[in-house]
């Protein structure tokens, strides 16, 4: 028996990569999907060419393949295809565009910010983000006034990414953008500093009109884990959303912050298992003996979750 070769079921490169000049668009598509699986960086070249075939499929096709080849000419070939007029097609083009970790391919995303499709510069910020590229810098903060917010979203996302103390007056002034997705962003960016003036932000954060974005905040601050935002967190266990509620419980844990105990306590008794395993799971972080009693209240809690977390903060306790 012969050893089994991985590309023994696909043929030859060239003879795959001839059916891309087939008439029939569904045999070019499937040409496309034979030449990525065969994991060869030589069909790249080829793959590219079908960046301007005739048929939507089959640039769809090469949209969701050219993840996979992670070089700067693979980005060149998602950046145009990311501005294709079909919805689809651009779509899959910049969802492959942020899956790339190649440095190199910055420089062909990056003139992508300044298309006039909302949607490309978008993209072009997204595939930006996790290169971490500080070429990106100074049009990703440019963008934070951008008419879109969904740019101004994707360009903060950049910034964060690159956590630089000198851009946190930027990062402070996006949470309090007018839209929503934009503000939730900036408080977790805000996330990598734990100076107080960043940390004034995000408290105020959460008094946010929207409960996203105070949700967002509650995450943050425990990240942060500056003790000033204690107060807030304690306010946020009121909050009208269990999400924000959550959160805060999360954050408050993390800080070990004693003196909301009590406060953290009460939502033992919440209707939410998963509100009070996050109760009990923040008790046992904090550790506080006068938590005994409460946390004994629920040992035997209904929820297997919940009785399995309130045994660890008692062993916390000693």
């Amino acid at each position: 028996m012969s050893a089994f070769d991985p590309f023994e079921d696909f043929g030859d490169t060239e003879e795959i990569a001839a059916r891309l000049g087939d008439a029939d668009a569904a045999v070019r598509r499937l040409a496309v999907i034979d030449l990525a699986e065969t994991a060869s960086p030589d069909v790249l070249s080829h793959l590219l060419a079908a960046v301007a075939d005739g048929d939507a499929s089959v640039r769809l096709q090469v949209a969701i393949v050219l993840a996979d080849f992670d070089t700067a000419e693979a980005a060149a070939g998602l950046c145009t295809l990311v501005a294709d007029a079909d919805a689809t097609v651009a779509q899959a083009a910049a969802d492959s565009l942020a899956e790339l970790k190649d440095a190199a391919a910055a420089d062909a995303i990056l003139p992508l910010v300044a298309h006039d499709s909302a949607f490309v510069r978008a993209a072009g910020f997204r595939g930006l983000r996790a290169l971490r590229a500080p070429a990106a810098l100074g049009a990703a903060l440019a963008a934070m006034r951008d008419e879109s917010a969904e740019v101004r979203a994707e360009a903060l996302g950049v910034v964060a990414y690159l956590k630089l103390e000198e851009t946190l007056p930027s990062l402070i002034a996006a949470t309090r953008d007018a839209e929503a997705v934009v503000r939730a962003v900036a408080v977790n960016a805000l996330s990598f500093t734990s100076q107080l003036a960043a940390a004034s932000a995000v408290v105020a954060a959460l008094q946010d009109a929207s409960w996203q974005v105070r949700a967002a905040a509650a995450e943050s601050l425990g990240r942060i884990g500056h003790v000033s935002a204690i107060d807030g967190l304690v306010a946020g266990l009121s909050d009208d959303f269990w999400q924000v509620r959550q959160k805060c419980l999360n954050a408050l844990g993390k800080l070990k912050a004693q003196p909301a105990a009590r406060q953290i306590a009460a939502l033992l008794a919440s209707d939410m298992p998963s509100l009070r395993k996050e109760a009990a799971a923040a008790l046992g972080e904090i550790a506080d003996p006068a938590t005994r009693d409460a946390l004994m209240g629920h040992i035997s809690d209904a929820d297997p979750d919940v009785r399995k977390t309130v045994r660890w903060a008692l062993t916390r306790l000693g």
